[in-house]
């Protein structure tokens, strides 16, 4: 029998809730020290006591949840070789009703949810004008993560998640479609490309990995790069990402070698969970000015996940711990930084956690847009949603692509 696509309303238990509120009540925080709100050793004591009392006493999350509702929500379920028959997938669905308009896959990573799509959404399906381009978008909660379900199984890695997101395209009828991805979205939707070349028509990517120009391939993309003839935003990338190495990626080394340590703190504890991908709200964005209502209902969209929270950080552990279900990575993810023959749009924001030189980005396909934004960070689709849309924009119509 066919999968069954089923309108989808987000409707939190009130017990879980209530179960919320009563963790949150006898909080125990650090001791205070004198560099207790001290960015440099993480998340702020007080930033932390100012989100937990609004978080417990007046922080609505069903306020939230119906804002959530009024997007185009729908379940379905997805066979995944090897792994879960009936996989349930969370995803918003929102068509375009200008004519021409053409599939989009956005992919969200981590510690982003479907949350991610909200602002960009209305720009990609209306547009600003009867000439600008717009896009069918379909923006799943990944396996593990949103409202979607936990898989059961060891080695459920990049090569299942695109095998999920190209299944979902297929069932909502749509053979040829366009990818957008930051974070996970990379990889994801790299594997997309190589597992599924007929069918993914351009790829378009805010977070950028790649292996250095090769001297056998491409010699002058290596003289620029021995050279060092960097302008002075590849620079600033090449300190950003310096930095990220060297104080911010902690949290990847521990989520990509025990994650379930960790997932007890991220399954049980709200002040936790909130520590942890708070801090990274703030180290991963350009100043972005988030409110306390936004930073809680993008923990709890964490909270109240169908998977639980715990659940979200083993991909990490995944793709680095490849087995023989994993048929597209070797190693940290060098197969996929490998030459593919799927048109590319490449954005790269200043704040993003790795910002790679653009000689180093060319070597991933035929790059037919690539702009360096002066603003933004690693949620570019958040943060700075015209910019965003502009770049797919111009990515389609440099590539040629359309759906007349």
């Amino acid at each position: 029998m066919a999968p069954t696509v089923k309108p989808y309303q987000i409707t939190v238990p009130d017990s879980a809730i209530e179960r919320l509120k009563t963790k949150l009540s006898p909080t125990t925080l650090p001791g205070e020290t004198t560099f207790s709100n001290d960015w440099k050793w993480g998340a702020p004591l007080d930033d932390i006591k100012r989100l937990v009392n609004f978080w417990h006493k007046n922080y609505d999350w069903r306020q939230a949840e119906a804002e959530l509702n009024k997007l185009p929500q729908f379940m379905t379920t997805v066979s995944v070789d090897g792994h879960e028959d009936a996989l349930a997938i969370h995803f918003i669905h929102q068509k375009s009703e200008k004519p021409n308009s053409i599939p989009l896959l956005f992919c969200h990573g981590w510690a982003g949810s479907f949350i991610e799509v909200t602002k960009i959404l209305p720009l990609l399906t209306s547009g600003g004008s009867d000439s600008e381009q717009t896009f069918h978008v379909v923006a799943p909660s990944l396996p593990n993560c949103g409202f979607s379900q936990r898989t059961t199984k060891p080695g459920f890695g990049i090569s299942q998640y695109a095998e999920v997101c190209h299944k979902l395209m297929l069932q909502l009828g749509y053979k040829n479609y366009v990818t957008q991805g930051g974070d996970w979205g990379f990889p994801i939707t790299r594997a997309m490309g190589f597992l599924y070349p007929s069918h993914v028509l351009a790829s378009h990517l805010n977070f950028i990995l790649s292996l250095p120009p090769s001297p056998l391939y491409t010699p002058l993309l290596v003289l620029q790069y021995l050279t060092g003839r960097y302008t002075p935003a590849e620079k600033a990338g090449l300190e950003r990402t310096k930095w990220f190495t060297a104080e911010g990626s902690g949290y990847n080394q521990i989520q990509a070698t025990k994650p379930h340590t960790p997932g007890f703190a991220l399954a049980d504890s709200p002040v936790a969970l909130l520590a942890w991908i708070y801090e990274k709200l703030h180290d991963w964005t350009d100043q972005y000015p988030w409110t306390d209502e936004e930073i809680l209902t993008w923990i709890s969209i964490y909270y109240f996940s169908d998977a639980g929270a715990d659940a979200s950080v083993r991909l990490y552990y995944e793709i680095t711990h490849p087995n023989g279900h994993e048929t597209q990575v070797e190693g940290p993810m060098n197969d996929l930084m490998k030459w593919n023959k799927v048109p590319l749009g490449l954005s790269y924001f200043p704040k993003d956690v790795i910002v790679v030189l653009s000689s180093w980005g060319r070597t991933l396909g035929p790059v037919v847009f690539e702009k360096r934004h002066e603003e933004g960070g690693h949620f570019a689709s958040y943060e700075k949603p015209d910019l965003l849309a502009s770049d797919l924009r111009t990515m389609i119509a440099n590539s040629g692509i359309s759906c007349s």
